[in-house]
């Protein structure tokens, strides 16, 4: 799971993206709200951790724009501005939650934990296309020409966070984290086997996309035509 932390405190973030990422996740760090947009509006982020005080650009105006261009990512703002009506404000503005600083970092990670366990709002009515491949998740069915297949949830899970992010690496612990929850007690090798399930499901359909073992990181989806 990618999160992206806008926030100017330089300890506070050292703090977090050390904690963050001794849980598993992937941190990109901001400390302004120019640059902060800037990511954000790349699309690339799962949740989106915004302080409201910024220099350049303040938090609630960040998430104003970002919500304008139709980005759905999820945001946690974390803020010391804590009034009921900042609370309100914050989240009627289009924030997913709202934390007020000082928190402990057990209760951020029940609130991440909490968005993690929300049915994906994503692409899934339209479905997606990449190469010769279509998959339209309400059915759970992967096309590829005339050939067709109905895919496990699972296996479709896993399926539409490599087609959400073709091109890159996925590392083995955020295709975990995304795909069977943060608190999933799941052994590494039950990835491995799903890994071969869709691999055999790409072949059944004829399809010459490919996913590859990046070693020591994780999976590619990778497209031949």
């Amino acid at each position: 799971m990618r999160i992206l932390l806008i926030e100017d405190d330089k300890e506070l973030c050292r703090s977090l993206r050390s904690m963050l990422e001794q849980q598993g996740f992937d941190v990109t760090v901001s400390h302004d709200g120019e640059e902060g947009l800037f990511y954000l509006l790349e699309n690339a982020h799962d949740l989106v951790l915004l302080d409201r005080m910024l220099p350049e650009m303040d938090g609630m105006e960040v998430l104003r724009l970002a919500r304008k261009q139709h980005v759905t990512t999820p945001v946690i703002f974390l803020t010391a501005l804590g009034s009921l009506d900042e609370r309100i404000d914050g989240l009627d503005r289009g924030a997913d939650d709202y934390i007020v600083k000082p928190f402990a970092f057990e209760e951020l990670m029940a609130r991440i934990r909490c968005i993690c366990r929300r049915p994906q709002r994503l692409t899934e009515a339209r479905g997606f296309t990449f190469g010769d491949l279509s998959y339209h998740p309400e059915q759970n069915l992967l096309r590829c020409k005339d050939r067709s297949c109905t895919l496990s949830r699972r296996e479709g899970d896993l399926l539409s966070l490599f087609l959400q992010n073709t091109g890159q690496t996925i590392p083995r612990a955020t295709i975990l984290m995304r795909v069977w929850g943060p608190d999933a007690d799941i052994e590494e090798g039950n990835l491995d086997n799903y890994i071969h399930f869709l691999r055999r499901r790409l072949h059944s359909v004829g399809s010459t996309v490919e996913l590859q073992t990046v070693r020591g990181v994780g999976y590619l989806l990778h497209s031949n035509t």
